[in-house]
Formats: C-alpha cells, structure tokens, sequence
C-alpha cells in the first residue's frame, strides 16, 4: 500500500473509477525477480481492507512455496510434496476467486455505468485464462 505521502500524490492520478489508466502507459513491463509482467497499464485503489486481505493472502502463498522449496532440500518424499503443492494451488485458486469477485462488484460494474462495454469483453478473456 502506498504511504502516506505518495497516496496523494497516487490519488491525484487516479481518475473517479478505481480503476484508471494514468498511471502507466499500456504495454509497460514491471519487473518481478527474474521475470517481467506484462501489465496493462491500468491502476486499482484498493480499500486498505480490500489490500490487506490480498497482502496476507499472498504472504501466507509465499510462506508455503518457500516451505515446498525447503522440502525438495531436504529431500522429503515426493508424495508430500505434491500435497503441499495441490494446497499451494487451492491457496491461489481462492486468491483469484477474491480478486475476481471485487474486480467485478468495483471495476467492471462502474466501466458499464460509464458506458464501457469493452470491460465485458476484457473480463470475459480473464475468466477464459483462469479456466485453462
């Protein structure tokens, strides 16, 4: 979450919707570690509640990878790995299933009110990804 100082500034960037496309150009790559996100270039203002649910979600994700990651050190038996793994998958699963609920009920749903039916078409492409 942004401090205190830079939420203004971010704010002040930030068109009415809670989702706006100032604050980087489309196509801009961020890098993570070794590799690069393709981002939109879109932006969400997150309620600190909305935020800090997302944040201990992904901890806790980060938390068991590294804890897998630990396992095939160790040598442990591939079996429990697996189980560990298939609970990573589940954990990110409902991840997502949060995600995509609050961009619904926040980014689509005030898009349509504005007259923005490509939102559809771009939320339909993201439920296609997730299906894979």
């Amino acid at each position: 979450m942004p401090n205190s100082n830079n939420k203004k500034e971010i704010e002040s960037e930030l068109k009415k919707c809670c989702c706006s496309e100032n604050k980087l150009e489309s196509g801009n790559t961020v890098e993570s570690n070794s590799e690069e996100l393709i981002v939109t270039g879109k932006t969400k203002k997150r309620t600190e509640k909305e935020y800090k649910d997302l944040y201990n979600r992904l901890s806790r994700i980060e938390g068991q990878v590294r804890g897998v990651k630990k396992m095939v050190e160790n040598e442990v038996y591939c079996v429990d790995i697996l189980t560990q793994v298939s609970a990573i998958t589940s954990a990110l699963n409902s991840f997502n299933k949060v995600l995509l609920s609050n961009h619904i009920k926040s980014c689509v749903i005030q898009n349509v009110k504005e007259g923005n039916e490509e939102v559809i078409d771009e939320l339909v492409k993201t439920i296609q990804k997730l299906m894979k």
